[in-house]
């Protein structure tokens, strides 16, 4: 693990969820796995505060744990599992894209708590939806439920491990820590317990929490208390699905710029078809007959079946070879390539050597050469590029101190002797992936820094702004008159106000900044990831 990613994990556990569980995850990302007593020794913290951080990381599946053979257990932080926090905006926003806004809130809410019982996540966002919604307006749970169901059939949510149910002897010792597991079968089967009800306002809500707080209180001292319908089955965000998703979309929107709005809809049709049964780590998705593909294509698109058979011949015929012919059955099986290679980031590193890198354009002109051309000699960059010879020597050396490009020497004869050697530069596409992802790592954590500093410079006027929001959501509720509103809005100042403004555009400018950074980690890592999957 670099420098960098460490200390991007670590602002994102102390942004999140403060200082101690920082603490902790800091310690097990730099030490690895360790056992409660050397976590407590070396964050200085008490066992009962380390417990209770340990619980979270785990609950938000930022942690495991395993049962050693001597009988204790350790603890092991997942950096990459931290790191996808940073994507947790485009899970929701993609949620919210296809599924609306039932959708959206539901995923939200399963990120939001680590995971969560169907039934709890479904009266948790009925009640969200019903505070946006008029006086005398409420949202049926059958209505969330109905959603939630679609996110766990299309697998963008799945059942977290259980404890199995297994017949144990009595006298037998009991396990230092609970083997988890859930059955691939089981993974995404929605149980179907009657969620009878609406969503209520906050009020309301809160009244009512009151009074079933106090019957379970109750029931639990007489002994009664009900479980509820899916107690014990929990839920949370599957991240490799949305990774899929984000990967299909790329795909649809390459393909429609290599062909047209009608080619990328067929490839958009095909990564539909199989997007349940294909596998995230595949290099291809399930073959498809022609005659299917026709059947599933989107009521309007009036393309017929000659026309798709065309399509999908010029599209298996591409050079970057998207669409594969498998067969000849059913009019024709195709299959969709899913599998990052260096030809889908040709492109990608060429944009961001023009666009992330301080070397200019002529660097970038340089970079993309040597991207098409594989391997050419100082002479030969000259010459191509147009670029004096002084002036590419040192963008060329400039490069290769940056580990952009490398060096390959081919020498003429045994004793590589300088003058009887050829030197051919070239662009190492993993190490120069890897390296742009680190500078992007360095640059995500210097955004939430940035970030950190701007609200701790403002904190007294933001608690200000908060405390008058306060004031003014709970006039209007109890039916304030406008003058007595217009009074309390003006507690602020117009320079506040404006000091406000300005803080509000460049906390939005960072954390779009931060999205379009994570966009780049995503292309870089599923190129890197692919290629490690390469025979």
């Amino acid at each position: 693990m670099t420098q960098a990613e460490l200390r991007l994990c670590s602002l994102l556990l102390q942004e999140h969820f403060g200082e101690i569980v920082e603490k902790v995850g800091n310690s097990l990302l730099r030490t690895g796995p360790r056992p409660l007593r050397l976590l407590v020794g070396d964050t200085g913290l008490l066992p009962d505060q380390v417990k209770k951080a340990l619980c979270v990381l785990i609950q938000h599946n930022l942690a495991r744990y395993e049962a050693q053979p001597r009988g204790s257990v350790e603890y092991e932080a997942r950096s990459e599992r931290i790191l996808r926090i940073l994507r947790y905006p485009r899970y929701i926003y993609a949620a919210k894209t296809l599924y609306g806004d039932p959708g959206e809130l539901l995923v939200e809410e399963l990120l939001l708590h680590g995971h969560l019982s169907m039934s709890r996540a479904v009266a948790r966002v009925a009640d969200r939806l019903t505070e946006t919604m008029e006086d005398g307006k409420t949202v049926d749970y059958s209505e969330v439920s109905g959603t939630f169901a679609r996110l766990a059939d299309t697998h963008f949510i799945q059942r977290c491990p259980t404890v199995p149910e297994s017949p144990r002897s009595a006298k037998a010792p009991a396990p230092p820590a609970p083997a988890l597991a859930v059955a691939e079968k089981d993974m995404y089967v929605v149980p179907r317990p009657s969620l009878v009800g609406k969503g209520k306002r906050r009020q309301l809500c809160d009244k009512e929490e009151e009074g079933e707080r106090k019957a379970k209180r109750q029931k639990r001292e007489e002994g009664t208390s009900e479980a509820p319908p899916d107690d014990g089955i929990y839920w949370q965000v599957n991240p490799e699905r949305f990774h899929q998703h984000f990967r299909d979309q790329a795909l649809v929107a390459a393909v429609a710029s290599r062909t047209d709005q009608t080619g990328g809809e067929v490839v958009r049709t095909m990564l539909r078809m199989s997007e349940v049964t294909t596998a995230s780590g595949a290099s291809h998705t399930q073959p498809l007959s022609s005659n299917e593909i026709f059947r599933s294509l989107p009521a309007g698109y009036n393309v017929g079946k000659q026309a798709l058979d065309q399509y999908l011949a010029l599209l298996a015929d591409d050079p970057l070879e998207f669409v594969g012919k498998s067969g000849d059955s059913g009019g024709g099986t195709y299959t969709v390539s899913i599998l990052w290679g260096e030809l889908d980031l040709h492109k990608a590193l060429a944009s961001l050597a023009t666009s992330t890198l301080e070397f200019g354009s002529r660097c970038a002109r340089i970079f993309r050469l040597l991207l098409r051309k594989k391997h050419l000699e100082q002479k030969q960059v000259e010459d191509f590029a147009m670029i004096p010879a002084k002036e590419a020597k040192d963008m060329l050396y400039r490069m290769l101190s940056e580990n952009l490009v490398s060096l390959q020497e081919i020498p003429k004869t045994p004793d590589h002797a300088p003058s009887r050697t050829f030197y051919l530069y070239t662009v190492n596409m993993t190490a120069a992936a890897r390296m742009l992802l680190h500078r992007c790592y360095k640059s995500v954590a210097n955004l939430v820094e940035r970030r950190q500093h701007e609200t701790r410079e403002n904190k007294r006027l933001l608690e200000k702004s908060q405390r008058v929001e306060a004031i003014l959501a709970s006039m209007q509720a109890t039916g304030a008159e406008a003058a007595q509103l217009h009074e309390v809005e003006e507690m602020i100042t117009g320079p506040e106000r404006q000091q406000l403004e300005t803080l509000k555009r460049n906390v939005n400018k960072i954390d779009a900044s931060e999205n379009q950074v994570d966009e780049t980690i995503f292309v870089l890592e599923s190129f890197i990831e692919s290629t490690m999957k390469k025979p």
